[in-house]
């Protein structure tokens, strides 16, 4: 006779796939579920399909208690009157969505493949051994949750760290510390471009489409490797490729 085998089933502890953190709110309370839900009928009525408001009320949510929690998707499943599945579904596939508490301002160091060769990994050490965190970890004082992140499209401006989702450029060690030093002596520095820092919690309710009162001091746009690319094109007249077959399957 064959003894039995008990299996446990579900991801493994380092995998990041559930949404459920000791002390998590299981649901909202009378007076902040009718908050949300007036927020809430706001974004929907901004989509003919109801189901396209999910993104934007996740980052509702997300407003509320800085990152996913159990309230958060039960709440957004029943705004749109969709499974929790369905929810976790969508949350589980964009890494915008945070999986636990995140600090006032969420710093995320660019180590994909440029900004890594230009310093990215020495920038993240330097972060690490500063703020006496690792990946995804949040200072004690709750200032700074440190991450990795992917690219962000800014290459021109390799190494770069973001916080809040707003760019810091051309950064070193040294200019990370001192970022991350400004950021926890509440006199956050101006990003190099686009609009004021403003805490996590903030940027996630203007992510979910409320107005942004910020203002943008305009400075932006292509970076001087993208321009030299481009003034050696202008030379020698370099044009792209006819588009004639386009779509013939060629």
């Amino acid at each position: 006779m064959t003894g039995r085998v008990f299996l446990e089933l579900g991801p493994p502890p380092e995998e990041p796939g559930q949404f459920v953190v000791e002390g998590a709110p299981e649901s909202y309370p009378p007076d902040v579920r009718a908050r949300l839900e007036v927020d809430a009928k706001e974004i929907i009525g901004r989509y003919p399909n109801s189901r396209s408001a999910l993104l934007p009320l996740l980052h509702l949510v997300q407003s509320e208690d800085s990152y996913l929690t159990p309230a958060g998707l039960e709440f957004c499943g029943e705004q749109l009157g969709l499974t929790g599945a369905e929810v976790a579904a969508v949350a589980s596939f964009y890494s915008m969505y945070r999986r636990g508490p995140t600090g006032d301002y969420l710093v995320g160091v660019c180590t994909n493949t440029l900004c890594a060769v230009m310093g990215g990994d020495a920038i993240f050490d330097a972060l690490t051994e500063h703020l006496g965190i690792d990946n995804d970890q949040t200072t004690d004082d709750g200032a700074i949750t440190l991450q990795h992140v992917e690219c962000n499209a800014a290459c021109d401006y390799a190494p770069v760290v973001m916080v809040n989702w707003e760019f810091f450029d051309n950064q070193t060690p040294e200019s990370a510390r001192r970022l991350v030093d400004g950021l926890r002596s509440g006199q956050p520095p101006r990003p190099t471009r686009g609009a004021e820092l403003c805490r996590f919690r903030q940027t996630e309710r203007i992510l979910a489409g409320f107005p942004d009162q910020r203002g943008d001091d305009g400075q932006g746009g292509a970076g001087e490797a993208t321009l030299a690319g481009l003034r050696v094109a202008q030379e020698r007249d370099m044009q792209a490729p006819p588009t004639d077959n386009a779509g013939d399957g060629e």
